[in-house]
């Protein structure tokens, strides 16, 4: 067999400028000018730069309302990630199943995903908006999204529901690879079908919810803006205050670059950690099969 040769060694590298070119001026650079600005007080107007030291770091862990955010963002982001795969997991074994009109099913329930996080966050708002808000009217309860216990509950429903399509499709994928030979095999030595899903359907299962739970993660922690930035900007009380938006008032508004800057470190240390964690203990208990 007569194999084709490729001589030109530098057409690859020519080809890949592009790419190098992307990734050094909207990720490298600003990671790097991120880090940089952290360390420095920058005046709001004349953008005049004074070497703070970690002035800002300390100032962040010394604001109250910083640490509230940050109280708030951890559980927000447990509830997304428990609730949302949870859930995720329930209706992917449903619409695994052999039924008339499944498809239909599946692309119903998938469609949300596609939507944007602003999307999102008008759909939940029509809903629960005090003023002529659907769930309102129905329930006669017309403070959703205006009183603090409840407001934070509605951005999580928000937030489980946006996600779920995304969830649901690597569920529905990783169920259809689970060896039918394995539940008839566990069928036949007399195992019920909770302990036939306990040991070996979410056995094939861990790979993907190891993953998905990475992932939202990262979704709750970061995508999490757009939802906030419509139903709530952030209120009532700072009560969804969470870090991103707090970042983003920041930034933007108040106009504290350096601040802004340690806040985006900060943040974004803490996902790293929290990936790197769920690494070394989940990770060593997934079974790739």
């Amino acid at each position: 067999m007569n194999q084709s040769t490729f001589n030109n060694r530098a057409l690859p590298y020519l080809l890949l400028i592009p790419t190098f070119f992307i990734l050094v001026v909207f990720l490298f650079y600003p990671a790097v000018e991120t880090f940089r600005l952290s360390f420095f007080k920058i005046h709001p107007w004349s953008g005049a730069e004074t070497f703070a030291g970690f002035y800002n770091f300390i100032k962040i862990f010394t604001n109250e309302d910083y640490l509230r955010s940050f109280v708030i963002s951890a559980f927000f982001a447990l509830v997304v990630i428990a609730a949302g795969l949870l859930f995720s997991l329930l209706i992917a074994l449903l619409l695994n199943q052999k039924i008339k009109g499944m498809r239909f099913y599946r692309s119903f329930l998938i469609w949300p995903y596609a939507l944007s996080p602003a999307i999102a966050g008008a759909l939940f708002n029509f809903l629960f908006n005090p003023a002529n808000g659907v769930i309102c009217y129905f329930t006669g309860f017309r403070t959703w999204l205006t009183d603090e216990k409840t407001a934070i509950i509605v951005v999580i429903i928000a937030a489980v529901w946006k996600n779920l399509g995304y969830n649901i499709i690597f569920y529905l994928t990783a169920l259809r690879n689970v060896p039918s030979s394995a539940l008839e095999s566990a069928s036949i030595d007399g195992a019920g079908s909770v302990k036939r899903f306990i040991y070996i359907t979410f056995a094939f299962l861990s790979p993907t919810t190891f993953l998905l739970f990475v992932m939202n993660t990262i979704y709750a922690y970061f995508a999490s803006f757009g939802l906030i930035d419509v139903l709530t900007e952030g209120g009532p009380a700072g009560s969804t205050k969470l870090l991103i938006y707090q970042l983003y008032k920041d930034f933007f508004v108040h106009s504290k670059i350096g601040y802004a800057a340690a806040e985006s470190l900060v943040l974004f240390s803490l996902v790293v950690g929290v990936t790197v964690l769920q690494f070394r203990t989940a990770g060593e208990k997934v079974h790739y099969q």
